[in-house]
């Protein structure tokens, strides 16, 4: 079931130089599955309306937080001006980028894309659940990385959560692989990918690229790989 409330904004997170968190408070605990995503309708005006992942996870509390790399579009302008207790709109929850039964699975992302993955590897941590995770996450430079903290926190925590990140631009002393995900990538890293279910998420062209990979590439069945082209680009 939909939901649709008038909420305000409890807190405002600085994820790197041009990437937002937004927390909107709940009377209520946030009903929703790890992976969804939310609308968000600023200044009551169906034009400032934007379909988002979230970002947090069930598991964290009476808020929902969504998380939005700023530009130059006029619904980035008027959010990123936003301050803490101004009001907006929200529906949640949408989207089927939700874990199923699968015991072994892994996620491939690139940029603002890991938003979901970042809510089901934290759903999948805090819950202790039985579930293998193997994470190869893409970006131009260290400085792009999202949730960078989060993610190296689930990992030392979480002994079934492993993470690979992907620069194309070098950077001295940070651990990753450089250039971009390929075939050999997931086969060094992942080396049981052919028993794994595969989620996708980021821009549309990377999804695109990263589903010829896993299907003509690697001859995965369309059964394993579940996709979602980022509602935040």
């Amino acid at each position: 079931m939909i939901t649709k409330i008038i909420t305000e904004v409890e807190d405002i997170i600085q994820r790197s130089y041009n990437v937002k968190s937004f927390r909107l408070k709940l009377l209520s605990g946030a009903q929703f599955k790890a992976g969804q995503f939310l609308a968000v309708t600023l200044n009551n005006n169906p034009q400032l309306k934007r379909y988002l992942s979230i970002s947090s996870s069930p598991t964290e509390g009476n808020y929902l937080e969504f998380t939005k790399k700023i530009t130059q579009s006029d619904f980035s302008k008027v959010l990123d001006n936003l301050k803490i207790g101004d009001s907006l709109s929200v529906e949640y929850p949408f989207g089927k980028f939700i874990l199923g039964q699968d015991k072994a699975i892994a996620f491939l992302s690139g940029g603002i894309g890991i938003t979901p993955i970042r809510s089901i590897c934290k759903f999948a941590t805090d819950n202790k659940l039985n579930l293998d995770i193997r994470l190869i996450y893409a970006n131009r430079s260290a400085k792009d990385i999202i949730f960078q903290d989060d993610l190296e926190r689930m990992q030392e925590v979480n002994t079934n959560f492993k993470l690979v990140y992907v620069l194309s631009e070098a950077e001295a002393g940070f651990n990753c692989a450089l250039g971009q995900i390929n075939s050999a990538l997931i086969k060094q890293e992942i080396p049981d990918y052919a028993q794994r279910k595969f989620y996708l998420c980021g821009p549309p062209q990377m999804v695109e690229a990263m589903h010829k990979i896993l299907s003509q590439e690697l001859i995965l069945k369309e059964a394993q790989i579940v996709t979602e082209n980022f509602q935040g680009y």
